[in-house]
């Protein structure tokens, strides 16, 4: 092979070379730092607590819903390494090799102040614009710039920091509770707090006569993974047996009664250990009888004499 073809060789080779290593001007690496935190669901419950006795004496009671879950909590520091470059645009050229010749200028004659400044010269100067000058007159190169920059990402390492367990009760808030007794079921909601207000002598209880099934079955799920809680209380035999007439006191027509059978609705109920809606039901008359004070102070005269209860209007208290 001839001496000429040969120089033509290493010509294209240095070439290629330039144009393979050369396009593309390197800048230093970025790396960016996140935290990241794993949450791992390893246990999902619902809870009904019925009170601390599972046996009903009186028409009412609070049945609360608690949402139980346990997380597995990994919490990891994130790096991601990238690495940076600015694209050839060979257009660029046009301007950037008489730049880069002057800044090869700058950056010798810098050094050589450096030389009598003892060193003390920023780096920028003595080595930066140098390197710039060289890209900048490369043909196959263009000088480094930030703001055209490209980056891609290089690798990403992750380091596990910490790892615990975490509990969550939440209340079952406003969300729906089947009630089942015998064949019959019906749905009722929580109040914000997990908080079901059962009354055997309200809503849809009222309708049944419930006095003739002795156990209620209480029964949630969690649509989104089908997880289940059930609980029952037992209706004692005496309260199934007051039921029926508790709920005639309570809801038969009041007006077509006079004072005395208003007391005595009252004094029964208290009678039969349901205080709480005998109090009601007191109420709800001393409401009835506020435009006519004459019959209202009667019946407060007959509830005290009669049955041995004091009673207040508190629309007047409040007054």
């Amino acid at each position: 092979m001839s001496s000429q073809s040969i120089t033509c060789l290493a010509t294209a080779a240095l070439c290629g070379s330039l144009l393979l290593s050369g396009c593309a001007n390197q800048l230093p690496q970025r790396s960016e730092h996140e935290e990241r935190v794993e949450r791992k669901l390893l246990d999902h419950s619902l809870q009904i607590d019925v009170g601390e006795t599972g046996v009903l004496e009186l028409p009412q009671r609070r049945i609360r819903v608690q949402e139980q879950k346990t997380f597995e909590v990994t919490e990891y520091e994130v790096t991601r390494r990238y690495d940076r470059y600015t694209p050839y645009q060979a257009w660029r050229e046009s301007y950037e090799i008489p730049l880069g010749a002057l800044a090869i200028v700058a950056g010798v004659g810098a050094n050589v102040l450096n030389v009598v400044a003892l060193g003390n010269l920023p780096e920028s100067v003595t080595h930066d614009w140098i390197s710039y000058g060289i890209a900048g007159i490369n043909p196959f190169m263009n000088a480094p710039s930030n703001g055209r920059a490209e980056q891609n990402l290089a690798s990403i390492d992750e380091q596990q920091r910490d790892k615990r367990m975490e509990y969550s009760s939440l209340p079952w808030a406003e969300r729906p509770v089947q009630v089942s007794a015998g064949r019959d079921t019906q749905e009722l909601l929580t109040d914000r707090h997990g908080v079901l207000r059962l009354n055997l002598l309200e809503g849809p209880f009222s309708e049944e006569d419930v006095s003739r099934f002795g156990k209620l079955q209480f029964s949630v799920q969690d649509p989104q993974d089908s997880v289940r809680g059930s609980a029952s209380l037992v209706v004692s035999r005496a309260l199934r047996g007051k039921l029926q007439e508790a709920h005639r006191l309570i809801y038969d027509d009041l007006e077509g009664d006079d004072v005395q059978r208003w007391v005595h609705r009252v004094k029964r109920l208290s009678d039969l250990g349901m205080e709480e809606e005998a109090s009601e039901l007191e109420q709800s008359l001393i409401e009835l009888t506020r435009n006519d004070p004459e019959l209202q102070k009667e019946f407060l005269h007959s509830l005290m004499t009669d049955a041995g209860r004091l009673a207040a209007d508190p629309g007047m208290a409040n007054n």
